[in-house]
């Protein structure tokens, strides 16, 4: 059987076949719900024809939809069009693949559902004791215990992920500044941060060199990922420009930043393992912003003499980038037959 696994976001679409191919495709869904259909068979088209489709979704949440039941709604009659018939299954929260309408009845079980598709079948490579999955992606990253091989959370909704440190809602590309710090050290002064969505964390990380230049426009300004144009985006955070900035003043702003962000992960991180029975020896890492995810284990005080593996060694950068997609098509192709 040839399964595609989908996980539809608010930002991004991502598509695997859990074999050889994994795609991500920008998709801003709060801008243009209406060309959803439309994305998904656009991106569809990138694979071989399938005999299932099984989808996994955060996208819900984005505020074109009045609630969540409305954007399962939405993202499921969208999956179905574009589907032209293929049969297409729903992973929820409770750990199955359900049909469309029972996930449509039940959308809280299947809203932001992806991590736990995603900790079920990493958990196979820690089948004993405590470990603990990070994955950091463009906007979010989840903080996930398993035990003995299964994952283990204390939240399964997204309110109750928040709470408990299990969703750290900071992702290396899409994050504003402003969400990070209040404030940061300009010429040796305590500087605020101006509350816009002048530069995000793509620009930090830019600066500091953790992601390389790209010509892709998907940025605060609309302008490319260059390290002159985030230079110009981070300087107006300080209400500055190119000519009151220099760019090593910029880099160093950007690495204080950097590491913020990092310290907020780790301090999630210490929160989920400081409730485990036990330390925690392992820690798997994955996403497209695994780099964080690193620097926050290894800079956490519980999680830093955990033995790290990084599914983007494992499988690649592309299949690690599209995760859940990869875990939700792998796990079909085993339950389902």
């Amino acid at each position: 059987m040839n399964v595609l696994g989908w996980d539809i976001g608010g930002a991004n679409l991502k598509a695997s076949n859990g074999t050889t191919k994994s795609v991500e495709a920008s998709f801003p869904l709060w801008k243009q719900p209406e060309e959803l259909t439309a994305a998904i068979g656009e991106l569809a088209g990138e694979f071989d024809a399938a005999d299932l489709w099984v989808i996994t979704m955060t996208g819900e949440l984005a505020d074109c939809f009045a609630s969540k039941r409305e954007g399962v709604d939405r993202i499921l009659n969208a999956a179905r069009e574009a589907s032209h018939g293929i049969p297409i299954l729903v992973w929820t929260t409770a750990g199955e693949f359900v049909p469309v309408d029972e996930a449509m009845d039940w959308p809280l079980l299947t809203a932001a559902s992806n991590w736990l598709a995603l900790a079920t079948w990493a958990g196979r490579m820690v089948p004993e004791g405590n470990a603990l999955v990070v994955d950091t992606g463009s906007t979010t990253t989840d903080i996930i215990p398993l035990l003995n091989g299964f994952p283990d959370p204390q939240g399964r909704t997204d309110v109750d992920r928040l709470q408990s440190g299990e969703l750290v809602y900071t992702g290396w590309k899409r994050t504003p500044l402003a969400a990070i710090a209040a404030e940061v050290t300009f010429r040796g002064r305590r500087t605020p941060l101006a509350a816009e969505l002048f530069a995000t964390t793509w620009d930090i990380h830019l600066l500091t060199g953790a992601v390389p230049p790209s010509s892709d426009g998907d940025t605060a300004n609309g302008r490319p990922a260059g390290i002159d144009e985030a230079w110009d985006r981070l300087s107006r955070m300080l209400c500055c420009d190119r000519d009151e900035m220099t760019l090593d003043e910029a880099r160093v702003i950007a690495g204080e930043l950097a590491d913020r962000q990092t310290a907020q992960i780790a301090r999630s991180i210490d929160e989920v393992v400081g409730r485990m029975q036990g330390p925690c020896p392992t820690v798997i890492v994955s996403g497209s912003g695994a780099f964080l995810a690193r620097w926050a284990v290894s800079s956490s005080v519980r999680g830093a003499a955990a033995e790290i593996h990084s599914l983007n060694a494992m499988l690649g950068d592309r299949h690690a980038t599209a995760a859940c997609a990869f875990a939700l098509a792998r796990l079909a192709a085993e339950r389902i037959q």
